[in-house]
């Protein structure tokens, strides 16, 4: 009997894996991930699955391209809102604590910790069930009905805290072009001055994440034929950006002697206790949700230590073996030979151990021969104190690109990822050249046209916060939505309370005048009366 054909072999090998150990893909490549199951960091715990207004999901940092001499953070929370999902839409999480960290001198612990806090002003109360009841047309108009405003403070490494913003405006979901007509206007009065010379906006923005996750179907159709669709297109999350000067984040404020620094964000809650009807929050914040990296949580971390990850800080990593093995020998490119017959790198990674958790530095003695964007590149840092961890780290010296690539420092721009992480940065195509070994032999040309989506659907701004506009058109459809003013004649901006209740009290009048003419036996005995 012949021997099966060689890529049929592959195919074969692969439908094996997938049934034999379907935590191979649901908890290694849920970074190439399902549907709405998972993207960067979407839903990729089990835990903080269920509760989406807590889980961060994508953190950028990058040198502000029109103030380089500042930097911009950028975290994002609540995945896949669908621009129609009403009536209470995408509100924050109170209760919580939503941090972005920095780690400044390489102990892997925040030497910085800004922290936003968030407050509910809920007016519908028992008189509606809308989120605006007419025209929005600033933060403050009085058809918005449901608001929210938050503090932001920042901390340092022992606990004492400043209050930079102590009642910032949140920019609301967006309720329709409608509702709200020019949702950029709202968006910049969302932006607030930070002392120091900063700037925060916290609102709904467009995901800006971007990549097709048709990985399941056996990665990409197993010869990348399923390939062109950006899944997320469509969908929104909650943005909290902010621009601070770079001597802000530097260790002793000097830019020059130490511009590395590393990034995380995170999630703190409290536990709730529910009752019929209510819910209370009660005893210490606990930390159930955590990113550095995009794809950590997914390409890296196995499905049996997901929410652990997410309860750990980064000076926890080096001592979580489980953790560290799977970075210097990870799956992902056991699948990809596998399926497609390209040849894993040998092990230990040691290139990815630079890459995920110390930076890329000659210091650390691996085989990628950079000084990047590890903290030990930093002149005041102590090494005898550096501890490997999992961190976006990004050296704020190096200047914006005047043509930026999207495969960033694979492609010789060295302001992109993975030294820190800009909007455009195509990390998923980054990601699956870097598990391949492209750091240090280069880019594999089988995998070259990665998904072939590219870009995101909508384009980023050029001024702060930069994020895309969310959208109010439903995401399961392909064009068309909802016209940007109200039709002509109609309410003309005015509360919709009056209109309502006047359409209200004739439908039902209407409806009884006809129910009555359809059932000439109810009589007022009948009716109770």
């Amino acid at each position: 009997m012949s021997s099966p054909h060689p890529a049929r072999q592959r195919r074969r090998a692969a439908v094996a894996l997938i049934a034999a150990g379907s935590t191979v893909l649901t908890g290694v490549l849920i970074g190439l991930a399902p549907g709405p199951a998972a993207a960067s960091s979407h839903r990729e715990a089990p835990l903080i699955a269920g509760d989406p207004p807590a889980d961060n999901t994508d953190v950028y940092a990058f040198v502000s391209p029109d103030k380089p001499d500042t930097v911009t953070l950028i975290a994002n929370w609540y995945p896949f809102q669908e621009p129609n999902g009403g009536p209470n839409f995408y509100p924050w999480a109170t209760d919580t604590r939503h941090d972005i960290n920095i780690d400044n001198d390489g102990d892997a612990k925040a030497d910085l910790t800004y922290r936003w806090t968030f407050r509910t002003d809920d007016r519908r109360g028992k008189a509606t069930f809308l989120y605006n009841n007419g025209q929005v047309t600033s933060l403050d108009d009085e058809n918005l009905l449901f608001r929210q405003t938050y503090k932001l403070e920042v901390l340092d490494r022992y606990g004492h805290s400043k209050t930079l913003i102590r009642n910032g405006k949140v920019a609301p979901s967006n309720t329709g072009a409608t509702s709200m007509p020019d949702y950029g206007a709202l968006r910049g009065q969302a932006i607030t001055d930070v002392p120091g010379g900063g700037k925060s906006y916290v609102g709904q923005a467009d995901d800006s994440f971007f990549l097709d996750l048709r990985v399941f179907d056996l990665l990409y159709g197993a010869n990348l034929s399923e390939v062109g669709q950006d899944t997320l297109a469509g969908y929104s999350v909650n943005t909290i950006a902010l621009q601070v000067p770079r001597s802000a984040l530097a260790l002793k404020g000097d830019t020059t002697r130490n511009p590395v620094i590393g990034v995380w964000s995170d999630t703190e809650r409290r536990s709730m206790l529910l009752k019929p009807g209510s819910e209370n929050a009660f005893g210490p914040y606990v930390q159930v949700s955590r990113l550095g990296n995009p794809l950590v949580n997914e390409v890296v971390v196995p499905a049996g230590l997901k929410n652990k990850f997410n309860s750990l800080t980064p000076d926890q990593d080096r001592n979580i073996p489980d953790l560290v093995n799977r970075v210097t020998d990870p799956e992902l490119p056991k699948l990809i030979q596998a399926i497609y017959g390209i040849p894993a790198p040998p092990t230990p990674r040691t290139d990815l151990v630079e890459i995920f958790l110390t930076g890329i530095t000659t210091k650390a003695g691996g085989p990628i021969q950079a000084d990047l964007n590890s903290q030990l590149n930093n002149a005041d840092v102590d090494p005898n104190r550096f501890a490997p961890s999992e961190q976006l780290r990004l050296n704020m010296a190096v200047p914006p690109a005047a043509s930026p690539n999207r495969l960033g420092v694979l492609a010789g721009d060295l302001q992109g990822f993975p030294n820190g992480r800009r909007l455009a940065d195509d990390v998923l195509d980054i990601a699956v050249q870097a598990v391949e070994g492209a750091a240090v032999s280069g880019i594999v040309p089988a995998l070259a046209a990665g998904d072939q989506v590219d870009a995101n659907d909508k384009p980023f701004g050029s001024t702060f916060p930069y994020v895309a506009l969310p959208g109010n058109t439903a995401v399961n459809q392909s064009s068309g939505g909802a016209s940007a003013a109200p039709p002509p004649g109609w309410f003309n901006g005015a509360p919709l309370k009056p209109i309502l209740g006047g359409l209200l009290a004739a439908v039902l009048i209407g409806s009884g005048v006809a129910l009555y003419r359809r059932r000439p036996e109810w009589t007022p005995a009948l009716a109770g009366a």
